[in-house]
């Protein structure tokens, strides 16, 4: 849960009365958004700074994700000042309240004259904010504080974040390539790579016992369309438990690894079902060393819960996208209660276990972190998901599977086409584009909407 400070402001000689309802009223409003918050009203501008020391000492020590600043009436600067300028390094709402109507007529505590005077200010000192004001008559906007409230903690639990690869470069993709200090500096996310052979030595030490406890409590478990292979059944729970280790002593919170020339190759194996297995542990999962994919599910994670799964674009059409994965979806991506999988076999690989479920449909947000020229943008765009036409992806062992996807309405597909960073987007469902441009406020990442 966020734990966020919450300063209620208002001028000297307005009634205490008045200021101390309207901010008891905001920080309900928000604490019924889920907030945590730590409260500080009335501060008023007293000549003696008495309430300005008191809500700095109050504040002070604390371990707080962000700072809202209620105007609930006029206020000159310098006594909001005096109390952010000590927490500067934090993320702040400028959110300025509203008067109301009593007898037909407009009663006003100037709450805008206060944010007005403090907005450019604050753009001024270099302050991370974002100002939100109310109208008089209409809803409050405490979920809009709220969200980017919730944007500031995501951004900090990202600082303490890492992804979990195995391998580098697969198919010697020049998309999935990244800069390890600049992506630290803008995202907070750490990639640490582990070694293949480390993920192999620790599956060949694995007991049979636990491997098949894996296929009895979780695999067979799955909807198969037709039988697996005992021992590709065992193999996925063996390299499952072997990354699981590995993730678990380092404390990944996400996890790749190299596909094609890695484990195909290397192994004989396709991981499609190692990385089930991890999502539904609730791992974040994309394979094939896409680093900014994978940072762009944590991203997404962090702001909205999901498991933020990965499609990857197979056809433009005139007003929508074929968006499927060869292997598997995340885990709160399927339609239905468990994965729906058939052992199947592609071009010159080894039998495995592809995940075939329905995707979910509704609406839903692409997104994608992007870095040119050392520079971070993220991309989003709405979306919505329907049911798929019959298609098939050319090399599987026939009949060929219906693989997992989705058609996605996204408007102007030739506007989308010009700006396309990578086969990988990621998926979350609903429209998520607020968030995500509160985030990437937050961040200092140049956020693009496609």
């Amino acid at each position: 849960m966020s734990r966020i400070g919450f300063v209620g402001f208002g001028e000297v000689n307005t009634p205490v009365s008045v200021i101390e309802k309207k901010c008891g009223d905001a920080a309900r409003a928000l604490a019924a958004e889920g907030l945590d918050l730590l409260t500080v009203f009335p501060v008023a501008d007293d000549s003696a700074e008495t309430q300005v020391r008191a809500a700095v000492a109050q504040l002070a020590g604390q371990d707080l994700d962000a700072l809202v600043l209620c105007v609930a009436g006029w206020i000159p600067t310098h006594a909001v000042v005096k109390v952010t300028e000590q927490f500067r390094h934090l993320p702040m709402v400028l959110w300025g309240l509203c008067g109301w109507y009593e007898d037909g007529r407009l009663v006003t505590t100037a709450d805008q004259a206060g944010t007005s005077g403090l907005r450019a200010v604050f753009e001024d000192l270099g302050y991370t904010f974002k100002y939100v004001y109310d109208v008089v008559g209409r809803k409050s906007r405490s979920a809009d504080v709220a969200s980017f409230c919730r944007a500031a903690s995501a951004a900090r639990s990202l600082r303490s974040s890492k992804v979990g690869m195995a391998g580098y470069r697969d198919m010697n993709l020049y998309g999935t390539l990244y800069d390890g200090v600049s992506l630290k500096r803008c995202t907070g996310v750490e990639i640490e790579t582990f070694e293949m052979l480390e993920m192999q030595q620790r599956f060949d030490r694995l007991g049979e016992d636990e491997k098949r406890r894996v296929v009895e409590d979780r695999i067979m478990k799955w909807h198969f369309l037709s039988p697996a292979k005992p021992e590709s059944m065992m193999k996925a729970a063996g390299y499952y438990l072997a990354v699981r280790q590995i993730a678990g002593e380092r404390h990944y919170a996400s996890i790749s690894i190299k596909d094609v020339d890695g484990m195909k190759k290397l192994c004989g194996f396709p991981p499609a079902p190692v990385f089930m297995l991890l999502s539904e542990d609730g791992y974040t999962t994309v394979p094939e060393n896409d680093s900014l994919g994978a940072v762009t599910q944590l991203m997404m994670n962090r702001l909205t819960g999901q498991l933020a799964g990965y499609l990857e674009f197979y056809e433009f059409f005139e007003n929508s996208v074929l968006a499927g994965v060869p292997d598997f979806i995340a885990a709160d991506m399927v339609d239905g209660d468990a994965y729906t999988v058939m052992p199947a076999a592609f071009g010159l690989l080894d039998q495995g276990i592809l995940n075939v479920s329905k995707v979910r449909t509704g609406e839903l947000t692409l997104s994608r972190l992007v870095c040119r020229g050392g520079q971070y943008t993220m991309q989003a765009l709405r979306g919505l998901g329907k049911t798929p036409p019959a298609w098939e992806e050319c090399g599987w062992d026939k009949p060929a599977p219906q693989l997992s996807a989705l058609e996605i309405g996204i408007g102007s597909v030739e506007a989308f086409a010009e700006k396309v960073a990578c086969q990988h987007y990621i998926v979350t469902y609903g429209d998520n584009r607020a968030a995500i441009r509160d985030l990437c406020r937050i961040l200092g990442i140049e956020y693009q909407e496609i």
